[in-house]
């Protein structure tokens, strides 16, 4: 539970993740590719996503850094690479937070059920910080191992 650090990367997320991971000494990294995580018809992702990084993380010394390559078509731009991610137990938690935040902030993505999560949405906040807010019931659990 609590704020964690999300980049974001053009392209190049498994080189980046795997540079950490020697690095900082931690488990070798597991990725969730485009291809592989939206499974959903009405949701296609284009060739040139197919393999790009939808998900991975590290943990360097107890902290959980999560990252993905952005979206083709999605604007990258070094400074706006960068999510605040709350992440709580319960629906309720991330619901009250989210509508709180779109009160005076930009919905980039609303609240809605994904592949990894309950709930999930987006906002970037009066002040032109991107915040992420998801509902992980097993907080600190990575689920995309095989």
């Amino acid at each position: 539970m609590g704020v964690q650090i999300f980049l974001n990367y053009n392209g190049n997320c498994r080189e980046a993740a795997e540079y950490y991971s020697e690095i900082f000494d931690t488990k070798p990294p597991v990725f969730m590719t485009f291809g592989e995580g939206i499974r959903e018809e009405d949701h296609s992702v284009p060739l040139e996503a197919m393999n790009l990084i939808m998900y991975t993380e590290l943990e360097i010394e107890g902290d959980r850094i999560m990252m993905s390559d952005i979206f083709p078509g999605m604007e990258y731009k070094v400074g706006n690479n960068m999510n605040l991610t709350v992440i709580c137990k319960d629906v309720e938690t991330v619901t009250k937070y989210f509508y709180r935040m779109k009160e005076k902030g930009t919905v980039e993505m609303d609240l809605q059920e994904t592949e990894w999560s309950p709930i999930y949405g987006s906002i970037t906040d009066p002040y032109g910080i991107h915040w992420q807010f998801n509902a992980s019931p097993e907080v600190g659990e990575f689920s995309i191992e095989s």
